[in-house]
């Protein structure tokens, strides 16, 4: 449901269903009701087809603010591969049907690139202390570049308290805590447990473009990452490393792209093993040519 862009008035907020919003005008209309109303904005940036780990995120901020705030949008500035973006899923009737259903009373933000971004499509260029330069970053070159400059965008029209992300990106949670540090950005960043489906693989909207069998065999990345968790109480980082990478070559349907254990802070690779440090370790492998990524915590 669109309202129009001169309503600021919230105590009527709550009649309606749904509220899409698709211009910064209509977003910085409503932002500034919200704020003379003295009212919290809790944040959940997505890019669609949204599952149940978004409703967890979600959730979570309906219960901590006043007011849920959803951007629907597919970032063009994150993709170094272009195939990708073109198969990125798109559905934003579905997507506001599964947010209607966890509460009516909520905003969604669904601008175009070319309005989001006033007509110039481009990303800046950040230094996160070395942060961008690893797993993700190896593999995915400009890929962080484009979701700070995308979330400072998000980030100066929305103004929230609270921003949500979930812990299946944990490279980008930490990156982003230290956008919000650099560029004294005025919001706390919440990071989420990751949301799993019943076999243990986590939930993405990637997995949509999974065959049902393929969707099956992915289960394979959280049995690895389990199992490695326990290696790494006896093992060193390196041995355990070498025995995930064994078993993604063993494995048919799979090609890992990457395994790395990691310090929890720094995302540097472990040389030594410290019980002062925290460590997590972190996968991104191909099946039925869909890229998927995982991590969990060590210790």
């Amino acid at each position: 449901m669109q309202i129009s862009s001169n309503v600021l008035d919230l105590h009527s907020f709550n009649f309606y269903k749904m509220t899409v919003f698709t211009t910064r005008k209509e977003i910085f209309t409503f932002i500034k009701s919200a704020k003379i109303n003295s009212k919290t904005i809790g944040y959940v940036p997505t890019m669609g087809a949204l599952h149940q780990g978004h409703a967890s995120l979600i959730k979570q901020s309906i219960s901590e603010n006043n007011i849920t705030i959803i951007s629907i949008f597919v970032n063009p500035t994150q993709f170094n591969n272009s195939s990708d973006l073109d198969k990125y899923p798109r559905n934003l009737e579905s997507d506001t049907k599964l947010i209607k259903e966890i509460n009516s009373n909520l905003v969604i933000f669904a601008p175009t690139a070319n309005e989001l971004y006033q007509g110039n499509i481009t990303s800046k260029n950040y230094s996160f202390g070395g942060l961008e330069h690893e797993m993700e970053g190896k593999h995915r070159v400009g890929h962080f570049d484009g979701v700070a400059t995308v979330l400072e965008l998000f980030f100066s029209l929305i103004t929230p308290k609270r921003a949500y992300f979930g812990e299946k990106d944990f490279q980008q949670l930490q990156i982003i805590k230290k956008l919000v540090t650099a560029y004294s950005i005025d919001v706390e960043v919440i990071g989420c447990k990751i949301h799993r489906e019943h076999s243990g693989l986590a939930m993405s909207s990637r997995n949509e473009h999974l065959s049902i069998n393929a969707r099956k065999e992915a289960a394979f990345i959280n049995r690895t990452l389990l199992e490695a968790k326990k290696q790494f109480g006896t093992k060193s980082a390196l041995k355990v490393e070498e025995w995930v990478t064994k078993q993604f070559a063993k494995n048919n349907y799979f090609k890992l792209e990457y395994v790395a254990i990691a310090n929890t802070e720094t995302l540097k690779p472990v040389k030594r093993k410290s019980k002062k440090q925290k460590y997590r370790i972190f996968i991104a492998a191909f099946i039925d040519n869909v890229r998927l990524i995982d991590n969990i915590a060590l210790n």
